[in-house]
């Protein structure tokens, strides 16, 4: 019978000879490397590799048990699928504080056009590391729909809140152009996310909770995404802009699992010659709804519509009002206490 390469390692942990054992994974290598190339290929080799590399019998060994341990055992976190005995498989998921990409993502129904939509990548890579399949998550302000793109992409449900009837409805249009592989609802709800009750919604759709939540609220009049007065971007003042958007994430706290993540990606403001620290100033007033904070991302961004081919306008107004170009925004990620 053809021998699997579980079943090769584990008799390689019976032999006492090194030189016999490092000939036997030699062996393996030339079969694995003619396979399709993936993750999971390449972390093999990699750790066949460092076997052959290991001087003794005894680290030798170690290094056999732990890379059968990967192929053969799951271990997963509280939060994800995420198999952490093969966590080198997963490269491509970002565990620093500064994330830096060259361009968005547009596959599938993603898209550009609408103003002040954040990139793909940033709920991708999110929704990979603190939630699982099936999980519900919330986005109180829908907008363009990017989150619950990126929900139908990988199996999670989704909820989005959108305060104008005329954006969630080409939202809607656009989810409907998405692949659906994995089954999963998400919902639009045309709603003001500082007034609708969110315990009540969920309950009338049969959703006990929600297991995280992310936020890309206005930043505040930078853009005056409709004539709403209720709209975000439309606050009077940085007070109200403040005040409306504690209220907002209240509202979410209510209905998100205790131990789970709420993410608010936002930006800062210039303004009458001032820096406005309006990312700190969210982060300060998230923290006063049961949340504590877990970590500061700063993610870069090159261009923005209203800088677009204006380079050379903000680097002039840079240097003679004495302040520098935003070329980031921030993640902030929270967990509920």
């Amino acid at each position: 019978m053809k021998r699997t390469t579980p079943d090769k390692l584990r008799l390689l942990l019976a032999e006492k000879n090194l030189s016999t054992i490092k000939q036997r994974i030699s062996s393996l290598i030339p079969t694995l490397a003619c396979q399709k190339r993936g993750q999971k290929t390449e972390h093999v080799l990699l750790e066949l590799q460092q076997i052959l590399d290991a001087r003794t019998l005894e680290r030798t060994r170690y290094y056999i048990r732990r890379l059968l341990k990967g192929l053969t055992e799951v271990k997963t976190g509280k939060l994800n699928d995420l198999n952490l005995n093969r966590w080198k498989e997963y490269s491509d998921i970002l565990t620093d504080s500064l994330w830096i990409f060259d361009k968005r993502d547009k596959s599938g129904s993603h898209t550009a056009g609408y103003w002040g939509n954040f990139i793909p990548q940033i709920p991708s890579q999110l929704l990979r590391r603190y939630t699982k399949p099936g999980d519900w998550v919330l986005d109180p302000f829908l907008g363009s729909g990017t989150t619950l793109i990126e929900c139908r992409k990988l199996g999670r449900n989704g909820i989005g809140i959108e305060l104008q009837p005329s954006v969630a409805r080409k939202t809607r249009k656009r989810l409907s152009g998405e692949r659906n592989p994995f089954g999963i609802h998400t919902g639009v709800v045309v709603a003001d996310s500082t007034q609708l009750d969110l315990p009540h919604l969920l309950s009338s759709l049969g959703i006990p909770s929600v297991q995280f939540a992310l936020l890309h609220p206005p930043y505040w009049d930078i853009i005056h995404f409709s004539k709403n007065k209720h709209d975000l971007s439309n606050a009077g003042s940085l007070d109200g802009f403040l005040l409306s958007f504690g209220r907002i994430v209240k509202n979410v706290g209510s209905v998100l699992d205790a131990g789970h993540y709420l993410v608010v990606v936002i930006g800062d403001k210039y303004s009458e010659r001032e820096w406005i620290p309006l990312g700190f100033l969210a982060m300060q007033e998230t923290l006063k709804h049961g949340f504590k904070l877990k970590s500061i991302i700063v993610k870069n961004f090159n261009q923005t519509k209203g800088k677009r081919s204006q380079e050379e306008l903000w680097r002039y107004r840079a240097l003679v009002g004495g302040f520098y170009v935003f070329k980031h925004e921030y993640i902030f990620l929270f967990q509920k206490k």
